[in-house]
């Protein structure tokens, strides 16, 4: 059974997905620990709720690493085999990335490697794409690495753009994707179908459609 770690500084939509997808067997796994740097994060509710140790680590007025020392000492008590992060709005350090190599994931509410980096989270993400003009969008889940939003893309699926969308509409739309596609990608790890073969992903599946 995989064990996994969620780190997210919102409600926890995403993290809902995986909780859920492992309550009905599609994940041969259980979200044991989530962590937030959000006190009033709605996540921290959804996983205590789930059986889950949830927890608050206040990363205000701590230099990033100590911060993520202290993330670390939790994912390390609970013997973790996954980290999600599932809107965690936190930068990753080196230390982090390189001491889980190979163990975090992330979903971004875009097809990258377009409109992914510094600065693109939540609805910015949907205001570039409509701003750009490009006829659809989507969501990937791609491994962390030192680069944001720079690491290999595991799975993606597809939305349209459609006439008359708003931020909000892409969004909404983009965001239906993320929930069938982080559990998806999480099982893939579960199952161990996913590797890391000179700086590409690799899955031991055909290609989801989507």
């Amino acid at each position: 059974m995989l064990r996994i770690a969620v780190l997210a500084s919102g409600s926890g939509t995403n993290l809902q997905s995986i909780i859920d997808a492992c309550e009905s067997g599609q994940i041969d796994g259980k979200v044991v620990l989530v962590v937030s740097n959000n006190e009033d994060a709605f996540a921290l509710e959804r996983g205590s709720k789930h059986g889950a140790q949830a927890v608050f680590i206040d990363h205000r007025g701590k230099p990033r690493e100590e911060h993520e020392k202290e993330v670390a000492a939790e994912i390390d008590g609970h013997d973790i085999d996954l980290i999600v992060l599932a809107g965690y709005l936190r930068m990753l350090t080196s230390y982090f990335v390189s001491k889980y190599k190979n163990m975090i994931i992330n979903i971004h509410p875009a097809l990258l490697p377009r409109f992914g980096g510094k600065g693109m989270h939540g609805q910015k993400v949907h205001e570039a794409v409509l701003d750009s003009g490009d006829e659809e969008s989507g969501c990937s889940v791609h491994l962390v690495t030192a680069e944001i939003d720079g690491g290999p893309v595991i799975g993606q699926m597809r939305v349209p753009v459609m006439p008359g969308d708003t931020p909000d509409t892409l969004q909404a739309r983009v965001l239906e994707k993320e929930h069938i596609l982080l559990p998806l990608v999480v099982q893939w790890f579960a199952e161990g179908r996913v590797r890391f073969v000179d700086g590409k992903a690799i899955v031991d599946i055909e290609d989801i459609q989507g």
